[in-house]
């Protein structure tokens, strides 16, 4: 009998972390978990509060309001997995702008936030059947996960893919400005003192940047299925 697994993807922002764990979830009938959506909610909130801008970030008043931020992943049958609510209210939208991508990694820095989130995403997982992406899932979350998987591809690259993702939604960007955010997240997230962003020791790591969606997808689908009958 095949055995119910935890896998866990990291990686660097726009590999493609969540379109592939979406789709990986959904072939394996297991729960997909965005992390980053949490952090990314987290930050919509930090802003909404007035807490963040690009002058000033007032991480005390910040972390002793975290006792009210309610997340919840709710499923829309619609388009086939779970958005992210806010309090109450759907956000998905909401936090894939630039602005609070240009925010997101000081917040994830913050080890009071980190922490809460870390807590919430491990109760998630006990029961395995669980895909989950990140920075820290196969380091910090889900350090015994049967699959770690470290996704990474060229700046340029993902810079581009990030670019034209956002035009197509009609947002009005630079591509200077997007790859100024993609290098800027990645220096944040490497060298933060906790949970920085690293390959775990026992992780496969896919670099993408020849490669498309379902290439991709292909990649992770096979090592999936090998430890699911392996393990």
């Amino acid at each position: 009998m095949n055995k119910i697994i935890t896998i866990a993807i990291d990686g660097f922002s726009s590999t493609g972390k969540s379109t592939v764990a979406k789709h990986l979830a959904k072939e394996l009938g297991y729960v997909y978990v965005d992390t980053g959506a949490m952090y990314r909610a987290v930050t919509l909130f930090a802003m909404q509060k007035g807490y963040i801008s690009k002058d000033y970030f007032k991480k005390d008043q910040l972390v002793l309001d975290l006792k009210n931020i309610d997340l919840h992943f709710i499923f829309n049958q619609d388009i086939g997995f779970a958005e992210i609510h806010l309090n109450g209210v759907n956000v998905e939208k909401e936090i894939r702008t630039l602005e609070v991508s240009n925010f997101v990694s000081n917040i994830a820095a913050v080890s009071e936030i980190r922490k809460k989130l870390v807590e919430q995403q491990q109760i998630m997982g006990k029961n395995k059947g669980l895909v989950m992406d990140g920075r820290d899932i196969g380091t910090v979350v889900f350090p015994d996960a049967e699959l770690k998987i470290f996704m990474t591809a060229s700046p340029d690259e993902r810079a581009h893919r990030r670019y034209n993702e956002m035009i197509n939604k009609g947002d009005k960007v630079s591509y200077e400005t997007v790859l100024k955010n993609v290098n800027d997240r990645d220096r944040i997230d490497t060298t933060r003192k906790d949970s920085p962003l690293v390959k775990a020791s026992d992780a496969v790591e896919l670099d993408n940047s020849d490669l498309t969606v379902e290439e991709t997808f292909e990649n992770v689908n096979k090592l999936a299925l090998e430890r699911i009958v392996n393990n």
